[in-house]
């Protein structure tokens, strides 16, 4: 199969592009490269040929001769989307749906839209896939409005799938420290403690960025019936967590680090609860095969490999934020985050 993957220079796609090269598919990458000083280890053992470009730029003949596109480019995580909401909507909701027209033109059969648990907010009860989405930021909203256009091109010859994914984290080449289990783990390990401003009581579903990778295969490799239109957490029920849980699972990992809590009201609170059961039962042979401590442990194991130290945690090269502030503040992206000395075209390895 010939697959299109946006985001190859992200902290998924990273993990993602070489998975299914392995599993015996042809893939291009597309990425802008906002991120490309990420580099965090060495971690995977290929590379996919790269079109250095802008999804908002994206033709047919990009995509053409693709079976799949596997949509994961886009302006990542809450903070990013609130300092930016204008441009967060222009890329993540109009990008997103103008890029899956055009695959569409282009006779793409299936399109692997990469969405969020977030679009969820804050909810009481358990949610699945049949629950009322309550997006709180402008990030989450445009997840939900992507689904709800993107699902509109769905026909006999246009087969789109929506994977809401849980909160990631594990190690990546290209890694980020600006989500949660991510972040906890690597302030434990730079200053010996974690302390957090709340209680840690609101709950969080997490997933392994190989976790995400294999769920992704799987949709690809199954039949259009089972996936054509439809939306699938992609998660464990088991993994569903306190926050506190998860500095926990790493203060296991490193039980020379201090944990403290703070107060009940402070800090995020989004919390829900999320039920993974259908993916499980939709995917044959989709399991996760990772959990919360043994991804503290994998984070643990390569800090300690690189001597990850203060400086490159706190640094722009993983924090999605600092890196687009740089690169505003220094003049190589204008308002609209369009480089102002575009990428050398072509592709990249």
């Amino acid at each position: 199969m010939k697959i299109v993957v946006t985001g190859t220079e992200g902290y998924l796609g990273a993990l993602l592009a070489p998975t299914l090269l392995e599993s015996g598919h042809s893939v291009l990458g597309i990425d802008t490269g906002y991120y490309k000083q990420g580099w965090l280890y060495n971690g995977v053992t290929a590379s996919v040929e790269t079109l250095a470009k802008d999804i908002r730029h994206v033709t047919a003949e990009d995509l053409a001769g693709a079976d799949a596109v596997v949509h994961m480019a886009e302006l990542s995580n809450d903070p990013l989307g609130e300092l930016i909401p204008d441009v967060t909507y222009v890329v993540n909701h109009k990008g997103s749906v103008r890029l899956a027209e055009v695959a569409k033109q282009a006779g793409v059969q299936k399109f692997v839209y990469m969405s969020s648990c977030s679009v969820y907010g804050v909810a009481e009860d358990t949610v699945d896939e049949t629950s009322a989405v309550n997006p709180q930021t402008a990030y989450a909203e445009c997840k939900a409005l992507v689904e709800r256009d993107v699902a509109l091109l769905a026909d006999d010859d246009f087969s789109p799938t929506f994977m809401r994914n849980a909160t990631a984290y594990g190690a990546s080449p290209r890694q980020r420290f600006d989500i949660v289990l991510n972040n906890l783990a690597g302030v434990a390990w730079t200053t010996g403690k974690i302390a957090m401003t709340s209680d840690g009581s609101p709950w969080r579903p997490l997933v392994h960025g190989l976790d995400i990778a294999k769920s992704i295969r799987a949709v690809l490799d199954a039949p259009r019936e089972a996936v054509h239109n439809q939306i699938f957490n992609v998660g464990d029920s088991e993994q569903v967590y306190r926050v506190r849980e998860i500095a926990e699972a790493v203060g296991r990992a490193l039980p020379e680090a201090e944990i403290t809590f703070g107060e009940s009201n402070n800090g995020d609170n989004r919390s829900y609860k999320v039920n993974f059961d259908k993916i499980h039962s939709t995917l044959e042979g989709f399991r996760c095969d990772w959990n919360a401590d043994k991804g503290a442990q994998q984070l643990v194991d390569v800090f300690k490999n690189i001597d990850l130290d203060e400086a490159t945690f706190t640094g722009r090269g993983h924090t999605r934020l600092k890196q687009l502030e740089h690169l505003i503040r220094t003049g190589q992206l204008d308002k609209e985050l369009f480089w102002t000395v575009p990428p050398t075209s072509g592709i990249a390895k």
